[in-house]
């Protein structure tokens, strides 16, 4: 029997924004996992951005990630055969490698699968809480950079409170989450928890008036 492929948000030359009341939590199939779907292409291999939660004393069985995994730890304490990652961490998976990850007391993550360039086998892991900020190219802002490779750069940005950034485009696309505060542009206002992701060529003019912190992706919209 045949069975449907999941498509959640699957049109890349639409805008998509998902604040934290539109997402509602669907059980994985392993006990005490749990995801919010943010986009999706395929069933339990996917192309996929998703918001995941583990309760306390989840394990994950042992798998290989084919196209790649990468995430950043929003709260709680992630960790695998290989490390543990506190929140703010970080980590980029390169294709084919393959982890048992568990969450002794819970974690919230933020997570991209099979999104990688096939050449692109740099593995990364960066605790951002204890990063180095650099000065960003509008006053008011600070920026962490996380990974670059071709087109793509993926950053965490500071905004300052009354920071306004001027309108441009992003020939290759843009995704946010936004961290902290409240990130906003002239099409609405992106508290902590949303999801933006904007096609290739779009514009705006983003602000934010009471300051936030957003992790951001660019240029890996494009093909």
């Amino acid at each position: 029997m045949q069975t449907t492929t999941m498509r959640v948000n699957d049109n890349f030359q639409e805008r998509v924004v998902l604040r934290p009341h539109d997402r509602a939590w669907v059980d994985s199939p392993v006990a005490g996992v749990s995801r919010q779907y943010l986009d999706r292409i395929g069933n339990e291999i996917a192309r996929a951005t998703s918001v995941v939660l583990y309760a306390a004393g989840t394990a994950f069985t042992g798998h290989c990630h084919g196209g790649g995994e990468e995430y950043l730890v929003l709260r709680g304490e992630f960790a695998d055969e290989h490390g543990v990652y506190p929140a703010g961490t970080y980590v980029r998976n390169p294709i084919n490698s393959s982890h048992a990850p568990f969450s002794t007391n819970g974690c919230e993550l933020f997570v991209k699968l099979h999104q990688f360039e096939p050449t692109d086998s740099e593995h990364v892991v960066i605790n951002t809480q204890k990063g180095q900020w650099q000065p960003g190219i509008a006053e008011g802002l600070s920026v962490m950079p996380l990974h670059s490779y071709g087109t793509e750069h993926v950053a965490l940005v500071r905004w300052a409170a009354g920071t306004k950034f001027s309108p441009h485009r992003h020939w290759g696309g843009e995704e946010i989450l936004v961290l902290e505060g409240v990130f906003e542009d002239e099409f609405g206002e992106y508290p902590a928890g949303t999801w933006i992701r904007s096609p290739p060529g779009s514009t705006h003019a983003p602000f934010s008036r009471q300051g936030c912190m957003i992790w951001v992706k660019t240029g890996h919209l494009a093909s």
